[in-house]
């Protein structure tokens, strides 16, 4: 696969008639993606979690009252006990990979415990659990027509309202996705 058909920095916005429940409106962020397969974090799912409870799981002591309101997504069906966070630029931490110039995702526990002091990036998106593709399933995946792939933004990631983000990342290429009939078709 040549650098220039990756998915990486892309938002994938799950196109209406997604058989798969995992993902019917979600909207996941592609942070990897190259000849061994993709990994993508869903950015729209919060969960009934808020950092609060991963905090007093870690034995977090102290931790920042603001940092721990913050909720916690499913972003993905693979691997759910474990941690991702997305994040604006800021300190390098342990495990560190640059989606792009304003979106980071971490795997390593030392941005939570930056977070839990008050000492974390500006903007945080935690989640339990990723998206995962084998070699070609999502390129298999894109040509069934299954996904709408559009540019991420930070705005998109860190500011737009979960439960907006669906129809705002559509709209960032100037689609109404909820005009969009759930039956495609090939010429």
């Amino acid at each position: 696969m040549s650098f220039h058909s990756s998915l990486a920095n892309q938002l994938l916005i799950a196109m209406p008639g997604m058989p798969d429940p995992n993902f019917s409106t979600t909207v996941t962020l592609i942070c990897e993606h190259n000849s061994d397969g993709a990994l993508g974090i869903v950015i729209n799912r919060p969960l009934d979690l808020n950092l609060g409870g991963l905090f007093e799981q870690l034995d977090v002591e102290n931790s920042d009252p603001a940092a721990s309101q913050n909720p916690i997504l499913l972003g993905g069906p693979v691997g759910p006990e474990r941690g991702f966070v997305l994040h604006s630029p800021a300190a390098m931490f342990e495990n560190t990979l640059a989606v792009s110039d304003d979106i980071l995702l971490t795997l390593s526990r030392d941005v939570l415990d930056a977070m839990a002091t008050g000492r974390g990036p500006d903007k945080t998106l935690v989640a339990l659990g990723y998206a995962g593709w084998g070699a070609g399933q999502l390129e298999e995946e894109m040509l069934a027509n299954s996904w709408l792939s559009v540019p991420a933004t930070a705005e998109i990631v860190f500011d737009t309202p979960f439960g907006e983000r669906w129809m705002s990342a559509a709209q960032s290429i100037g689609i109404d996705i909820s005009q969009i009939s759930p039956d495609a078709g090939h010429a």
